[in-house]
């Protein structure tokens, strides 16, 4: 394949499992909302507890296999030694199909000592329920990693948002069945769990499908080129087979060791502030006066606010890989001062977009938590982890940078750090606040995270947020934005009030979609008025700048 048809087939890739991503990641997400109504706040509180250590496991039980097929199929296929790439795929298949099952069994057998480690005898169900899915998740992803290897995402994009799909349909079914029938809510949630199993036994299926129709190309491909006499990649990777078969099948699996490892040790890091809330908040309210039951009860209300933040540094991801392979190739080149242009100019945009998010979560609060979880309890904790979302959305795009930059294992190590700051402040703050406290130290960590994030771009790119005049316009912005927000939700209340609009809930919805849709013109407008926005600077932005830029001058909106 020619270069220019493999960096075209690559983009295209590249934007097929972006899109799926954000797709799988959206569904995940929202899918928190129908949870806790049909559930309850103390079936949030389970699931949440439970499903960050549940990640985790997954993510331990990969090992970072999929990077490593994905790293090693891309070189044999280059050069024409596809019998390797499947010898390699069948080696990281049985490896981590009986790894997974050890760490399955391990899980469900040792769920009642997690248990204890929590803090709560409620996760037991949950964590047993979670267990059945390392039969199918790891063996799904290392499939994902070979098809990955060979720029074919449709496979991995086709089973991820199957995978959402199921796992949400099925948990919604459970639900469904198990409140009408009077189920606890430890039971509740792990039929909630139970949906995870499902849905990697769904995507698992998927996967299998696309490597058996593989093959079936493969072996075609490969006798037709034999009764036409003519020498293929296909014959030609066989061929090569017999001097990497002197290579034992322990030396393979030690390079997938080797390159895996600190790779799963980087994944890890994402979830480790997550993990901190679930080995701390619980145990730490229990034992502040609240019994077990109001302890998760509590939790699940302290999680409410999460999935809209969540929603904001999904976002921050999903725009942030753009900035890679242009800061990639730019530092390629040379070219520092468009390396530092565009580093400044993703920072105060990305920063000002979570800022917004924050200001605009934090005032609307009250409406938006009646609209989507039915009642209020909980309105101040949702107003301080509003402003996770600009840290997070800050640490994310400098992460983004610097791994453009070629800088990989310091976001990480800056992850674990924000979650040792993040458990020290548990410690101290959730005694004394309770949820409130757990949030404050999670917006303290993930700004800690950005902080040391941006301290290191600073130092090797040149590029740090703009100061002075550049503040005082983004704070101009912001309360433009908030003002705007608050008092259009507060006029809407006022205007249903007089008709006796009903029901209530339909009327805080109301209040909160108009209240988002007037700050986010506010925030067109302010950022237009105020030259943070401007048509020049956006058309840097890689990709989507110029056609991006051009709509705004036709709407009028730049200058």
């Amino acid at each position: 394949m020619k270069p220019d048809q493999t960096g075209a087939r690559m983009l295209q890739g590249a934007f097929i499992l972006g899109a799926a991503a954000v797709l799988s990641k959206l569904i995940g997400t929202l899918q928190k909302i129908p949870l806790q109504n049909m559930g309850g706040d103390a079936v949030f509180g389970i699931y949440n507890t439970v499903y960050p250590f549940y990640m985790m496991i997954i993510t331990v039980a990969a090992i970072g296999f999929p990077a490593a097929v994905s790293k090693y199929v891309a070189e044999y296929e280059t050069e024409g030694r596809t019998e390797d790439a499947h010898r390699l795929l069948r080696l990281s298949s049985a490896v981590l199909a009986l790894f997974g099952a050890i760490l399955g069994i391990l899980m469900y057998a040792c769920a009642p000592w997690i248990g204890q480690w929590i803090g709560s005898s409620q996760v037991v169900p949950a964590l047993r329920a979670g267990a059945l899915a390392l039969a199918f998740v790891p063996w799904m992803s290392v499939l994902r990693g070979y098809f990955q290897g060979l720029h074919e995402m449709m496979p991995t994009a086709m089973s991820q948002v199957t995978e959402q799909t199921v796992r949400v349909g099925v948990m919604i079914a459970l639900l469904l069945y198990m409140v009408r029938s009077g189920a606890d809510a430890d039971m509740i949630a792990a039929g909630a769990l139970f949906g995870s199993a499902a849905g990697g036994a769904a995507g698992l299926m998927v996967m299998m499908l696309y490597w058996r129709a593989h093959i079936r190309s493969y072996r075609g491909r490969a006798g037709r080129e034999t009764q036409k006499g003519r020498t293929s990649s296909v014959i030609q990777g066989s061929g090569m087979q017999a001097g990497v078969d002197k290579e034992r099948a322990g030396v393979l699996i030690r390079r997938l060791f080797a390159y895996g490892i600190p790779v799963c040790l980087s994944l890890l890091a994402v979830p480790l502030i997550g993990l901190v809330d679930t080995f701390t908040v619980p145990r730490l309210l229990a034992s502040s006066g609240f019994g077990e039951d109001l302890a998760m009860a509590q939790f699940g209300i302290y999680n409410r606010g999460l999935p809209l933040v969540q929603l904001v540094t999904m976002l921050a991801a999903s725009l942030s890989v753009l900035f890679i392979p242009a800061l990639a190739e730019a530092k390629f080149r040379g070219e520092l001062n468009r390396v530092a242009g565009q580093t400044r100019m993703a920072l105060r945009w990305f920063w000002l977009i979570g800022m917004t998010a924050s200001v605009g979560l934090a005032v609307l609060a009250e409406p938006i938590n009646i609209m989507l979880y039915e009642d209020p309890a909980g309105t101040v904790t949702m107003r301080v982890i509003a402003f996770t979302a600009a840290g997070g959305t800050l640490s994310t795009i400098t992460a983004a940078l610097l791994q453009g930059m070629g800088i990989v294992r310091a976001p990480a190590f800056h992850l674990l750090a924000a979650a040792g700051l993040k458990l020290l402040l548990n410690l101290l703050m959730v005694p004394l606040l309770g949820i409130t406290g757990a949030a404050i130290a999670g917006v303290a960590a993930h700004l800690a995270a950005a902080a040391l994030n941006l301290s290191l771009l600073s130092r090797r790119a040149g590029a740090r947020l703009d100061g002075g005049a550049m503040l005082a316009r983004t704070l101009l912005v912001l309360a433009a934005v908030g003002l705007t927000a608050w008092g259009t939700s507060k006029a809407l209340s006022g205007l249903l009030a007089v008709f006796g609009f009903a029901p209530e809930r339909l009327a805080y919805t109301a209040m909160s979609l108009g209240g988002v849709a007037a700050g986010g013109l506010a925030f067109l407008i302010g950022a237009a008025l105020t030259r943070l926005l401007t048509a020049e600077e956006l058309a840097q932005l890689p990709k989507l700048g110029r056609p991006l830029s051009a709509f705004l001058r036709f709407m009028r909106v730049l200058r």
